[in-house]
């Protein structure tokens, strides 16, 4: 099968347990969590690259953690709202057990020392995937010089200003530079998408919905016990979630100032020590909710101000999804992506660059990227294998 094909759409259960390893694997923030999806979906044949890209302009451009928006997009384009559901529950629920079970140890027995040589053996990993994502990714988005400056541009701008800003402004106008320069084309460089898998007749489309309601079912009934507490928590991080633009870094000082300062729920010294253990788990920062919301009202009170914080955003990217397919067949829309994707490879660029300024200098973090990249590019591992063997090699070596 040519890798610019898809295979056959993977069942609910497949796609679970590919986002649970997805989960349980992608340290780092949104860029490496972004390399790691991506090297799944093309390892198996699932999505092309560019529709990967499209996904993660449209996760750019819309509140909310980027990286589960993305997610959210990528199952949504495989299995409708079902596919959606799956692959974002699978994604979340690895660092979210992981967070809970930090927390609980955290607030009954104090300070969690921390296995550095373990997680210095990680970030040269990290490195390696998102630097193989670029690769991959750039092949197919950068298709001659305009492209090429774009990325260029994109990497540069990003590395040197860097901020909410600065991600916003790249998108806008990588897609403003693409509009202008190929929307006179005739051939846009590249085939129009074949319909999508997400189309749905009405009985499925009801079907869905069923299924997403029904799923609803237990986070309403959070409401039932300590409702007022637990609502607070879930509408603070709803509104938080809807604010948030970028980087889920821009807003720490926000979310400080509320759970701190306006609503008490943990103490500054908490708090910084909540970011902490999102940094050392897999998946977005944004997972410190389920840290604050423990604090706040147990188990429930995660639960409550995790779904506050990743649902919202990820409904609009539902509905964003829809209307983009809806438009791609525009030839301004196309002509907007043909700039937004290669400003995405030279965002995941400047991630990797950013990144490798946290690597150890010892020659063992040389061994482990250079390793890493290779076994990922030259014999396409699965990176569920490279992450905990780096970690192993870091625990050795450092």
């Amino acid at each position: 099968m040519k890798s610019n094909q898809r295979c056959c759409t993977p069942s609910l259960r497949t796609l679970f347990w590919m986002f649970l390893k997805i989960g349980s694997t992608a340290w780092g923030g949104f860029m490496p969590l972004i390399a790691v999806i991506q090297n799944y979906v093309k390892k198996n044949n699932l999505l092309k690259e560019q529709e990967i890209l499209d996904a993660i302009f449209l996760a750019s451009v819309l509140p909310g953690p980027m990286a589960f928006n993305v997610v959210v997009g990528v199952g949504y384009r495989l299995r409708g709202i079902k596919g959606a559901l799956v692959c974002g529950l699978g994604a979340l629920l690895p660092t979210f057990m992981l967070v809970l079970g930090l927390s609980i140890a955290y607030f009954r027995w104090g300070q969690i020392p921390v296995i550095d040589r373990l997680f210095m053996g990680f970030t040269p990993a990290m490195v390696a995937i998102v630097v193989s994502a670029a690769w991959s990714m750039g092949r197919k988005a950068i298709a001659g010089v305009p492209q090429l400056i774009i990325s260029v541009a994109a990497c540069a701008v990003l590395v040197g200003i860097g901020g909410f800003y600065s991600t916003i402004g790249i998108v806008l106008g990588s897609g403003l530079v693409g509009w202008l320069l190929f929307r006179d084309r005739r051939i846009i460089p590249r085939k129009p998408p074949k319909p999508q898998l997400t189309v749905q007749s009405p009985p499925e489309r009801q079907s869905s919905t069923r299924f997403l309601s029904v799923s609803m079912l237990p986070i309403m009934g959070l409401l039932t016990v300590q409702p007022a507490l637990v609502l607070k928590l879930f509408t603070t991080f709803a509104t938080l979630s809807l604010t948030l633009f970028g980087s889920g870094y821009v807003f720490i000082p926000i979310i400080q100032d509320l759970v701190v300062n306006s609503h008490s729920w943990v103490t500054n010294k908490e708090f910084i020590d909540g970011l902490a253990i999102s940094q050392i788990t897999p998946g977005p920062i944004l997972i410190t909710s389920a840290f604050i919301g423990y604090k706040a009202a147990g188990f429930l009170g995660a639960l409550s101000a995790t779904v506050g914080m990743f649902l919202p955003p990820a409904l609009l990217m539902l509905v964003g999804t829809y209307f983009l397919d809806s438009l791609k067949n525009s030839t301004g829309i196309k002509a907007a992506l043909e700039g937004v994707r290669p400003a995405v490879v030279g965002m995941l660029i400047a991630a990797a660059f950013v990144v490798s300024q946290t690597i150890p200098p010892y020659w063992a973090s040389a061994i482990i990227f250079t390793a890493a990249l290779v076994a990922i590019i030259r014999f396409r591992v699965e990176v569920a294998l490279i992450i905990p063997l780096a970690g192993l090699v870091g625990l050795a070596l450092y």
